[in-house]
This record gives structure tokens, C-alpha cells and sequence, in this order.
């Protein structure tokens, strides 16, 4: 989780945002009820790859919600990623049947492959990995997503032809 201090280090050091989006997008929801932070945060989401921390600086200016209401929510929730984020977002599952069946040298395999620990993006930006606490696909274990893709019945070797896939 990244505290607000460090998103505002990210702000002062990350390229130019153009705002026009964030403008469009919370101009209908100017002083809206907080209840659409989650789906106004996703569509800024969306348009960017992530939420940049000037963005949400905007949309809070725009709506009159306190930026510590927005940071709040945007770092309290996964969906949520206040740095870029690869192409392709891999999870792999930690949960318990996927550790069982060897989940965890799937996730090694990633990591080795790639290059990266949990959390990183590779440096061509084409992917971001992740473990997470369940994928509710336990009848597949050991599994991982890709975006929405779900690969099940994993082993090791499976792992290089599945990432090449993905361009």
C-alpha cells in the first residue's frame, strides 16, 4: 500500500498528465454524493493505465471531495494502482490449493522469467506481477490470470510458452 506522502513524491518526479480526461470524466459528477468515488476512480483509471496522483489531485479540486477521501479509497482498494501499470497484469494465486499443488514455483517461474518481484513492472512495460489471496479457482490449482485469462493445471514448463503469448 502506498501512504499519501509517497504518492506525492511519485507526483513531483512522474512525466506530465494531460488532465483534459479527468476533466470529461468528472464533469457530469461535479459534487456528486462520494458514493461515486469507486466508478469516477475507475474511469480515471481506465483512461490512464493507473491514477496518477495529479489526476486525483484534479478530480478532488472538481468534485469537492477531500483528496484524503480519494487516496483513501484508491489505496484501500486492489483494482486500484497509483503507479503504471504493464499491458498485461499476471496474479498468481497464493491461496491455499494453489500452495498445496505448487503454486509456489509458479510464481518463482514468473518471477525468474521476468525478471521482476511481486508487485514490479517489467521495464518494457508489457507486464505487472501480482500474487493474490484467491483466484476462486481452486478445481484448477496451481492457477494464475492474465488480464482476464485463466490458466489452470499449471506446471513450470507451462509457464514460458503462456507468457510468449502475450505480446
Amino acid at each position: 500500500m502506498i501512504n499519501v506522502i509517497n504518492a506525492v513524491d511519485a507526483m513531483n518526479t512522474a512525466p506530465p498528465v494531460d488532465l483534459t480526461a479527468v476533466r470529461t470524466i468528472v464533469q457530469p459528477l461535479r459534487h456528486a454524493d462520494m458514493d461515486v468515488l469507486i466508478p469516477l476512480l475507475q474511469k480515471i483509471q481506465s483512461q490512464y493505465g493507473y491514477l496518477p496522483p495529479v489526476a486525483l489531485q484534479e478530480a478532488s479540486r472538481l468534485t469537492g471531495i477531500p483528496a484524503s477521501r480519494i487516496y483513501g479509497v484508491a489505496t484501500f482498494y486492489e483494482q486500484f494502482h497509483l503507479t503504471p501499470h504493464g499491458r498485461h497484469t499476471i496474479r498468481c494465486c497464493r491461496g491455499t490449493a494453489c500452495h498445496v499443488k505448487g503454486g509456489h514455483a509458479i510464481a518463482q517461474t514468473v518471477k525468474r522469467l521476468l525478471a521482476v518481484e511481486e508487485g514490479e513492472t517489467t521495464p518494457d512495460m508489457r507486464f505487472t506481477f501480482e500474487t493474490v489471496a484467491c483466484l476462486g479457482t481452486c478445481f484448477l490449482a496451481p492457477a494464475m490470470m492474465i488480464n482476464n485469462d485463466y490458466f489452470g493445471l499449471l506446471t513450470v514448463q507451462k509457464i514460458k510458452a503462456i507468457l510468449e503469448s502475450y505480446t
